[in-house]
């Protein structure tokens, strides 16, 4: 059973900016609905990143791990975006700061400051909005930002990307996802 999920960025003046639908597939295989999680040991849900993870403090990826990824499962994608760019009073973008695919179903997390050479293997880096592959961490212009950690568990194993953009990796990700999970982390410099 599939269903479609959708989510909205902001709405300003009436203006609806960064409206994201995806088709997730509702079962497993055992029929029970399924509740992957994405979470961190260096801040909770809607709490606030540590500098350390940030380009005021080291640039550090930080510590992920995860659960309840569906038995069927054959590869994870993660993407770490910020969809209050520049402004959280006035977005006019979403950033991404760092994207991965082709993550074996089988790995259970990322550990902090993982750099390409540690990546699980098999996983793929594809293109930030910095132009680059790799974790790019909070670095807001002004106000308080929500960075979106957002888990994918696809059907498939990617192929025939050459490190992709974000929107050509959702592309190719299009009816491939059984699960996903989300984690949301705030940052405001010189707080």
């Amino acid at each position: 059973m599939n269903r479609v999920a959708c989510w909205k960025t902001a709405l300003l003046g009436g203006v609806l900016f960064t409206l994201s639908c995806v088709v997730i597939s509702g079962e497993s295989k055992g029929g029970q609905g399924m509740s992957m999680k994405i979470e961190s040991s260096a801040f909770v849900h809607n709490g606030d990143i540590p500098q350390r993870y940030t380009c005021d403090g080291q640039d550090l990826s930080p510590p992920l791990s995860w659960s309840g990824v569906p038995e069927d499962a054959k590869s994870l994608v993660l993407i770490v975006d910020d969809p209050d760019a520049p402004d959280p009073k006035a977005p006019k973008m979403t950033w991404v700061h760092w994207v991965l695919y082709n993550i074996p179903a089988s790995a259970s997390g990322l550990p902090e400051g993982v750099l390409p050479g540690a990546l699980p293997t098999g996983t793929a880096e594809g293109v930030n909005d910095w132009k680059r592959t790799g974790y790019g961490g909070p670095c807001p212009p002004t106000g308080r930002h929500r960075y979106f950690h957002k888990l994918y568990a696809l059907d498939t194993v990617l192929t025939g990307l050459d490190k992709p953009t974000k929107a050509q990796l959702e592309k190719a990700m299009q009816g491939h996802i059984l699960a996903q999970a989300e984690l949301i982390g705030f940052y405001q410099r010189g707080k």
